[in-house]
C-alpha cells in the first residue's frame, strides 16, 4: 500500500474516491461542510432524510456529485458526537477500509484522520488510520488453477486534512504503514499451506529482510549447529519431522551506541502441528499451520523496524521446526536434557512450544538484553480464558507488562496480564526430572508461562500467548498479523526513549 499525507481543498480535489466523515445529528465538518456547499446541499438532505444510519461506521456511496470534482465520495459516519470514541473512530475506519478494498479504482483520498479526537493526538489518529486502512486492503494470493483478472482495492490512500499536516502527522501516517506492511508479512506467513512455510522457508524470509537494512544480520543455525548448542529440548520436538529445524538469530543494530542492551523477541516457530505421539483430533487440524505465527510476528515486527529505521538495537530468536508423530518422535514418559541444563519430562508431546521456547530463552542470556519477549500461540486455555480479542500476557516484571498493556491499548492490539503466581509451579513437579512440561487442565495457560520462566531468570521477561489472537476461524479463517501492532508500538516508544 502506497501512502502520503497532503491539504486538500475537499470539493475541487480529483480523485476516484473521496472518503468524508460525518457525525450523526450535527452540523458538518469544514471538510463534509465544502462538499455540501459545492453540491447543492446533497448532504444535508441525505442526512435530513436517513439515508446514512447513524451507527459508527455506517456507509454511503455518492457518485459524481455535482460541483465535486471527485468520482465518488464515500460518506461514513461517526456516530453520535457524544458517543464518539476510538471505537467509534476504529469502526469508521474499519468500514471505509473495507469499501476501498472492494472499490474498482487504483487511489482514494481519505480525509477521516481530519477530525478530533479527545485524549488522541494527530500523530495517533494518522497512525492507526493508515495501519487500518492497510491492513483492509491486504489480499493472500492463494494458489488457484484459474486467477481472478478483476483487479479491485486501491493501491494507494492519500490522508487528506483541511490543514497542512505537520511533522507528527506525517511520522504517524508513516509508522502506520509501516506497521501494516509488517502485518502482511506476518499474514501472509500464517497463511500459507505448511508444505511451504517450513523452517526453512522462514530462515529464507529472514535473510530476505537481512538485505532490506543494512542494520540487520541474520545467522542461521542447521540441525547440527542446534545441536553443537546444547539444545535437547528443541531436538526433542524436530526428531520427529522429515523437515529440518531451522534456529534463525537476527540482530538489528540500529542504537547510535552499538552497546546499548538489545530488546530480545523470540518466536514459536512450529510451521506445523499434529501434536506428535499425542496427536490432535482431526477436525481443524489443518489450522495448526498458523501455530508458527509467533514467528511471523517476529519477521513481521523486523519488518516494520526496518522500514521506520528506528534507532534501536533488536534481536529476533525464532526456533522452527514441525511436530510431527515420526518413529524418532519423543514420547510421553521420555527425559531430556535442555540448554540450560535442566530436565524435562515430557507428559504430553503436544505441548511442545515451551519445549522449543525455552532454549531459546536460555540463548538469549548471552545478549545482556533489555528485555526479552516471547511470543508464541501455545495454549488452548488462553483463548477460554481471554477469548479471541485480547493477547494473554505474563510476567516477571510488573512494569515490563504493564508497559505492554499500555502500548497494546495504543496501538489497538490489546494483550491482558495473567498471575504468575509462584503456587503455579508446584503443578510442574515431576518424579523423574526437574520438571514436566505439563502441569495439568488447571490454569493451563499459566502453568506454560511458569515452565517458560524457569529460563528467563537472568533477565526481564514476558510472555505473549496469542493462540486467540493470532489467527480467525471459520468464513473468515486466516492470520490475523497480530501482535504486530504492538510489538512496534513497543519498540517505536522504547527507541523514543
Amino acid at each position: 500500500m502506497e501512502s502520503s499525507t497532503k491539504t486538500v481543498v475537499p470539493e475541487k480535489q480529483k480523485t476516484a474516491c473521496l472518503v468524508v466523515g460525518v457525525f450523526a445529528g450535527k452540523a458538518l465538518g469544514s471538510i463534509a461542510a465544502r462538499i455540501d456547499s459545492a453540491s447543492g446541499k446533497t448532504l444535508s438532505k441525505l442526512l435530513a432524510h436517513g439515508d446514512l444510519d447513524a451507527k459508527a461506521g455506517s456507509s454511503l456511496m455518492l457518485h459524481h456529485l455535482p460541483g465535486v470534482a471527485a468520482e465518488r465520495v464515500l460518506l461514513i459516519s461517526y456516530g453520535k458526537p457524544e458517543e464518539f470514541d476510538e471505537k467509534a473512530y476504529r469502526d469508521a475506519l474499519a468500514a471505509a477500509g473495507k469499501k476501498l478494498a472492494e472499490l474498482k479504482a487504483e487511489e482514494a483520498v481519505v480525509t477521516l484522520a481530519d477530525v478530533e479526537l479527545e485524549g488522541r493526538s494527530a500523530e495517533w489518529r494518522a497512525r492507526i488510520a493508515m495501519q487500518l486502512l492497510a491492513n483492509a486492503a491486504y489480499r493472500y494470493d492463494a494458489p488457484r488453477a484459474k486467477k481472478d483478472d478483476e483487479k479491485r482495492g486501491v493501491a494507494k490512500i492519500t490522508l487528506a486534512f483541511s490543514g497542512k499536516p505537520d511533522a507528527e502527522i506525517e511520522r504517524g501516517a508513516r509508522q502506520g504503514s509501516a506497521v501494516a506492511a509488517g502485518m502482511a508479512l506476518a499474514r501472509d506467513l500464517g497463511n500459507l499451506p505448511g508444505n511451504v512455510c517450513t523452517p526453512t522457508y522462514l530462515a529464507d524470509t529472514a535473510k530476505k529482510l537481512g538485505k532490506e537494512s543494512k542494520k540487520l544480520r541474520i545467522e542461521i543455525f542447521d540441525q547440527q549447529g542446534i545441536e553443537k548448542l546444547g539444545m535437547g529440548a528443541f531436538l526433542s520436538v524436530a526428531h520427529g519431522s522429515h523437515e529440518a529445524p531451522r534456529f534463525i538469530v537476527m540482530k538489528y543494530a540500529g542504537a547510535k551506541n552499538k552497546k546499548d542492551k538489545p530488546i530480545v523477541l523470540v518466536g514459536k516457530g512450529i510451521t506445523f502441528d499434529s501434536g506428535g505421539v499425542s496427536l490432535k483430533p482431526g477436525e481443524a487440524m489443518d489450522e495448526m499451520k498458523f501455530d508458527m505465527c509467533g514467528a511471523a510476528a517476529v519477521l513481521g515486527a523486523f519488518k516494520t523496524l526496518a522500514e521506520l529505521d528506528l534507532p534501536i538495537n533488536v534481536v529476533g530468536l525464532i526456533p522452527a521446526t514441525e511436530n510431527m508423530p515420526g518413529g524418532a518422535a519423543s514420547k510421553p514418559g521420555d527425559v531430556v536434557t535442555s540448554m540450560s541444563g535442566q530436565t524435562i519430562e515430557i507428559l504430553n508431546t503436544d505441548a511442545e512450544g515451551r519445549l522449543i521456547l525455552c532454549d531459546a530463552l536460555s540463548y538469549a542470556e548471552r545478549f545482556d538484553p533489555a528485555c526479552v519477549i516471547d511470543i508464541a500461540t501455545l495454549t488452548g486455555a488462553c483463548i477460554i480464558a481471554l477469548g479471541n480479542h485480547t493477547s494473554g500476557l505474563l510476567a516477571n516484571d510488573d512494569t515490563l507488562a504493564q508497559e505492554l498493556m499500555a502500548t497494546g491499548a495504543t496501538a489497538d492490539d490489546r494483550a491482558w496480564q495473567l498471575p504468575l503466581f509462584d503456587v503455579y509451579q508446584d503443578q510442574l513437579k515431576s518424579n523423574f526430572a526437574d520438571m514436566a512440561n505439563i502441569g495439568g487442565r488447571a490454569a493451563g495457560a499459566i502453568t506454560a508461562a511458569c515452565f517458560l520462566s524457569r529460563f528467563a531468570k537472568a533477565y526481564k521477561w514476558a510472555h505473549l500467548d496469542i493462540a486467540g489472537s493470532a489467527w480467525k476461524s471459520g468464513t473468515e479463517k486466516g492470520a490475523t498479523g497480530r501482535p504486530v501492532p504492538l510489538l512496534a508500538q513497543f519498540l517505536i516508544e522504547r527507541a523514543q526513549t
